[in-house]
């Protein structure tokens, strides 16, 4: 797997959240989160179960309409948008879960996340291009998408996601249940997409991996930011190592 960090980001802000703060019904999910993310950087949000990494990404996509707090995109705000012009503005959200369309084909599926692309010529050379990318789904390209493996699943639903060709993508859990070979495969893809120019937000609960691959990091605890700075110093802090990475 790879495992050099870029060094260098550039300094235009994309994605910036000021006191954000969210629920489901009387559950206060996130209590005041901010943080920032920056034109090709990937940022990682870790924490454990429950800390509200997954609320913050359903947040930003517009799955979940914060109570108080703003979300910009190039200082655009966005909080309150419904999800479809959140997506066409060049944010692409890839769940918890994956949620490919099981009875529909690899091909279907990938047509599904360009469907706000009038162009057909640019959906087929997008299509193109994912399957450059993974092999394994050109393969199997007529097949259904809930036959797969679970990795296979995983690179269709990166792949749908950009059909879109967004400029910043939301990762939730990408390895989650994945063999490890296939965890060093798909962190190998977040890394290729971020030096071809994708701006990266990830979840991810394998925080060692995540904070090597990262530019910078953020620790939730129950709603809260506890910690931030570059990945590499996160990696170093006792705490985040003893919490996070089991005392490595």
């Amino acid at each position: 797997m790879t495992e050099t960090r870029p060094t260098e980001t550039a300094a235009e802000l994309v994605l910036e959240l000021r006191q954000v703060h969210a629920a489901y019904g009387h559950i206060h999910a996130l209590k005041g989160v901010s943080l920032e993310v920056r034109k090709r950087e990937i940022v990682t949000l870790i924490g454990g179960n429950g800390a509200g990494k997954s609320t913050t990404l359903r947040a930003i996509s517009g799955l979940l309409k914060p109570r108080d707090g703003q979300i910009l995109f190039h200082g655009q705000a966005i909080h309150g948008r419904q999800p479809h012009h959140i997506a066409a503005l060049g944010i692409g959200h890839i769940p918890e879960g994956r949620r490919i369309f099981a009875p529909l084909s690899v091909e279907e599926n990938l047509d599904l996340g360009a469907y706000i692309e009038p162009d057909r010529r640019v959906i087929r050379e997008r299509k193109e291009r994912v399957f450059a990318m993974f092999p394994r789904l050109a393969e199997r390209r007529t097949q259904g998408g809930g036959t797969l493996s679970g990795g296979e699943q995983q690179m269709l639903a990166i792949g749908r996601a950009l059909m879109q060709d967004p400029e910043l993508l939301l990762l939730d859990e990408p390895t989650m249940g994945l063999a490890p070979v296939l965890v060093d495969t798909i962190f190998d893809v977040v890394v290729n997409l971020n030096q071809a120019g994708k701006t990266i937000l990830l979840v991810e609960q394998n925080a060692w991996h995540a904070l090597k691959i990262a530019h910078r990091g953020y620790v939730l605890e129950t709603g809260t930011i506890t910690l931030e700075g570059p990945a590499a110093d996160l990696a170093t802090n006792p705490s985040v190592r003893e919490s996070y990475l089991g005392g490595a």
